[in-house]
């Protein structure tokens, strides 16, 4: 394809010498003379180990060109790829001046445009704001579709990144223009993510603050091992041997809030002993606190139920299991029951007379008269209740039945409420 990178950066330099370097012939375009007559040198503006040298093979072989013209760039253009800078402001929100620019920049030259062009948003931008910024800046033009194809670059390693790909995703609500951008990779180890335009600006977001939270774990058990005298290496290399629940998709779905006999104990245990060290875990400190948020949001959900008669799927703090030490289900219930709400509630696993110990006196203590508000089968639960609430994960069954009652259904299991 022909291909028009817009900022010649970091980002920019980058894909642009790679996309040369897959075959497609691409124009470099950007406002500073130095970056461009690098590029046309056959130099890199900048260093990035490989970089140099891709960008002197694709530039002899005719692949690869620099130019301050936009016009230029765009003229015979099929993809613009738009890799300019978003700097926090002081206020920590995304500085968006260049990206406005370079999208009022492009519309001055649309009139009369019949080629298809994909503007295509590869900087890091906040969900939204290709609807909100790019697309109003560009105007109407039939022939020009925006797509977020967002980078996942390191410094240092940007080359091998590019070329053995982790993760590629491009999203947008024009499927083809979508499908054109991801061709562009053709060829690469990767398969294309395919998804919609807020999904791919929001999966740049959750990439990197994941990747924040895991350096900002590994560091304050690193702290804490370093307190103990024990090898934090070890710790870590060791819990990454785990492929199964640790370096894993275990665990990372939205969901309800967590409770059990294990997680909540364990935290509070860890914190308590690194305060009589005197040592700071902000990041684990806050584990316990944003549970209770985010079961303070299952809370508000389920007090706004217009409903006077409200079902609850669930008891112990996670299917298939008959455990109810700390199940965030409890406290739910109990919030309900304190505002007046006329509660039924059905768990697969739970009959009242046979749980004991610790199990039992837990709920007893939390709500006296619970007994009272089971129902034995789930075809009870759905004919005594208005509105229902999915707490636990339902099987099949359960979740075929619950369509059929044509009940309505607050979610809590997806979490995404709030």
């Amino acid at each position: 394809m022909i291909v028009a990178v817009l900022g010649l950066g970091y980002v920019g330099c980058v894909t642009a010498a790679c996309l040369a370097r897959l075959g497609h012939k691409v124009t470099g375009v950007d406002r500073d003379e130095y970056k461009v007559n690098n590029v046309l040198a056959g130099k890199a503006p900048f260093y990035e180990p490989g970089l140099e040298e891709i960008v002197k093979e694709t530039v002899a072989a005719g692949l690869l060109r620099a130019t301050a013209s936009l016009e230029e760039g765009l003229a015979e253009a099929d993809v613009a790829l738009i890799c300019v800078g978003t700097p926090s402001e002081t206020n920590g929100n995304l500085g968006l001046d260049q990206l406005k620019r370079v999208a009022e920049d492009i519309a001055s030259l649309l009139k009369g445009r019949d080629k298809k062009l994909v503007v295509t948003v590869r900087s890091t931008v906040f969900p939204g704001t290709c609807e909100e910024v790019v697309i109003p800046a560009l105007g109407e033009c039939p022939s020009v579709s925006v797509v977020s194809n967002p980078e996942f670059l390191r410094e240092g390693t940007a080359m091998r990144d590019f070329m053995e790909p982790s993760l590629l995703v491009v999203g947008g609500h024009d499927a083809e223009a979508v499908q054109t951008v991801a061709d562009l990779y053709t060829g690469l180890p990767v398969k294309a993510c395919l998804v919609t335009l807020r999904t791919a600006e929001m999966i740049k977001y959750a990439c990197n603050c994941f990747h924040a939270v895991k350096i900002g774990f590994a560091n304050e058990i690193g702290a804490l091992c370093g307190k103990l005298g024990i090898p934090a290496d070890e710790v870590m290399e060791t819990l990454c041997e785990d492929k199964k629940l640790n370096v894993s998709a275990a665990y990372l779905k939205p969901g309800f809030a967590f409770g059990g006999s294990c997680l909540p104990k364990d935290l509070r245990a860890l914190n308590f002993r690194a305060s009589r060290l005197d040592l700071k875990l902000p990041l684990l400190e806050n584990v316990l606190p944003s549970n209770e948020s985010h079961l303070q949001r299952s809370i508000q959900a389920a007090l706004e139920l217009p409903a006077k008669r409200i079902g609850i799927y669930g008891l112990a703090f996670k299917e298939n299991t008959d455990d109810l030490r700390e199940s965030p289900i409890v406290t739910l219930i109990e919030h309900l029951l304190g505002k007046g709400r006329e509660l039924r509630v059905f768990d697969p696993h739970i009959q009242i007379d046979q749980i004991y110990g610790a199990n039992r006196n837990f709920v007893l203590n939390a709500i006296p008269h619970i007994g009272k508000l089971l129902d034995a089968t789930l075809d009870d639960l759905l004919i005594d209740c208005d509105h229902l609430i999915l707490a636990q994960k339902p099987t099949p069954d359960a979740v075929a039945k619950i369509i059929q009652s044509g009940l309505p259904v607050l979610d809590l299991i997806s979490g995404q409420h709030g």
